[in-house]
C-alpha cells in the first residue's frame, strides 16, 4: 500500500473546543480550493484536512482542484468568494507569498484579500536527479552542472512556487547555470524525471517521498536545517556544503476576507484540533511534514497564522529580489 494511500484510512480522535470557537457552524457542504492538480503535497495535505473537518463540522467537506499560475488560479477563487465559510483555501508559500513579489501587478488579488485561518504543516523540499544520472552526492551535480552550462534542467510544480525559488536558491549558492523547466504540477514532472527527461527537481518531500524511499529517483539533499526523519540518511544542504539553501515550503487554511471573526475562529480552532490530533498528525508526519510549532504546544491560530503570512512575504520578496526570477521562468 502506498503512503498516500495508507494516510488517508486512519480516523481523526475527537478533540473538545474552547467554548468561544463552538459559536459557528457551517450550514452545507463546504468547498475546499487546492490551486494544485490532484498527487501533489498540497491536494494530499488538502484531503487529510477535509476528512478530518468532515467529521468534525457535520457537514462534507469537498476538495476541489483549480490548478493554474503557481497557484493564484486557487487562491483567486477564494478571495472572490462569499465570505461566509463554506469556501476555504489550502493555501501555500507559493500563492500565499512568493507569487507577490514575483507576479507584483499581475496578482489577481492582494494579500489582505485572504483571511487566515490556521498554518497546517511545513515541508522540507527535496533535491534528486534521475537514475541516469551520475552525480551521488549535491556537490557532485554542482560540479556537473557546471562543466554543462545551462545544459541540465531542473524541474518544479510551477512558476512562483517554493520548488521552483530553491532551485533558484541552488543557482545563487553554487553560482551554476540550470535551466528551470516548470510543469503544471509535482505530478508530471515527477513523470519527467523518472523517465529520464528532465534531469535535476525538486519538490515538497511528501509528494515525492514515496519515489524516494523505492529508488525510482535518487535523493541528494532536503532544504531543512536538521534532517528529515521520513529521510534520514540524506543530508541536509548545508551539510552538503550549501546553507543558504534553505526553504521549507508550508500548507495552511485561510479564508475570504471580510468572513465573520465567529467562523474564522471555529475554524481556525479546527485546524488547530488537526494538528493536535495524534491519528491525524501521524498521517502528516508520515509524509515528512512538520508542526506548524506557531504556537507553545506546537500548533496554530489564525493571529499566529497571519503573522507568519507577513514575514514570509518579506523573506521571499528578498529572494525574488537577489535572484532575479520572474514569471517567465
Amino acid at each position: 500500500m502506498t503512503i498516500a494511500r495508507r494516510s488517508l484510512l486512519a480516523t481523526p480522535a475527537l478533540i473538545a473546543l474552547p467554548a468561544a470557537a463552538q459559536g459557528w457552524a457551517p450550514s452545507r457542504s463546504i468547498r475546499l480550493v487546492v490551486g494544485f492538480p490532484p498527487g501533489g503535497t498540497t491536494d494530499l495535505a488538502a484531503r487529510i484536512m477535509a476528512e478530518f473537518l468532515s467529521q468534525r463540522l457535520g457537514h462534507q467537506v469537498l476538495v476541489d482542484n483549480r490548478a493554474g499560475a503557481g497557484g493564484n488560479v486557487g487562491a483567486d477563487v477564494v478571495a472572490k468568494a462569499d465570505p461566509d465559510g463554506h469556501t476555504l483555501l489550502m493555501q501555500t508559500v507559493s500563492s500565499g507569498a512568493i507569487n507577490f513579489p514575483l507576479y507584483g501587478a499581475r496578482m489577481p488579488h492582494r494579500p489582505e484579500d485572504l483571511a487566515a485561518v490556521g498554518l497546517l504543516v511545513r515541508v522540507p523540499n527535496a533535491i534528486f536527479v534521475t537514475n541516469s544520472l551520475p552525480p551521488q552526492t549535491l556537490r557532485e551535480l554542482v560540479e556537473f552542472v557546471r562543466a554543462r552550462p545551462g545544459r541540465v534542467n531542473i524541474g518544479s510544480s510551477g512558476i512562483g512556487t517554493s520548488l521552483h525559488m530553491t532551485g533558484e536558491l541552488l543557482k545563487l549558492a553554487a553560482n551554476i547555470d540550470l535551466t528551470h523547466v516548470p510543469f503544471r504540477g509535482a505530478g508530471p514532472m515527477l513523470q519527467e524525471i523518472i523517465a529520464g527527461r528532465v534531469e535535476v527537481g525538486v519538490d515538497n518531500l511528501p509528494s515525492v517521498v514515496a519515489h524516494l524511499r523505492e529508488g525510482r529517483l535518487r535523493p541528494l539533499a532536503v532544504t531543512t536545517r536538521t534532517r528529515s526523519p521520513a529521510l534520514p540518511n540524506v543530508p541536509t544542504t548545508a551539510e552538503a556544503g550549501f546553507p543558504d539553501v534553505e526553504a521549507t515550503a508550508w500548507f495552511g487554511v485561510q479564508a475570504p476576507a471580510r468572513t465573520p471573526a465567529p467562523v474564522i475562529a471555529r475554524l481556525g480552532a479546527e485546524v488547530n484540533a488537526a494538528v493536535q490530533d495524534a491519528a491525524t498528525w501521524r498521517r502528516l508526519e508520515d509524509l515528512g511534514s512538520m508542526k506548524p510549532d506557531l504556537q507553545p504546544d506546537g500548533g496554530t491560530n489564525p493571529e499566529a497564522f497571519a503573522r507568519f503570512i507577513t514575514a514570509e512575504i518579506a523573506k521571499w520578496t528578498e529572494v525574488v529580489r537577489r535572484s532575479g526570477a520572474t514569471v517567465e521562468g
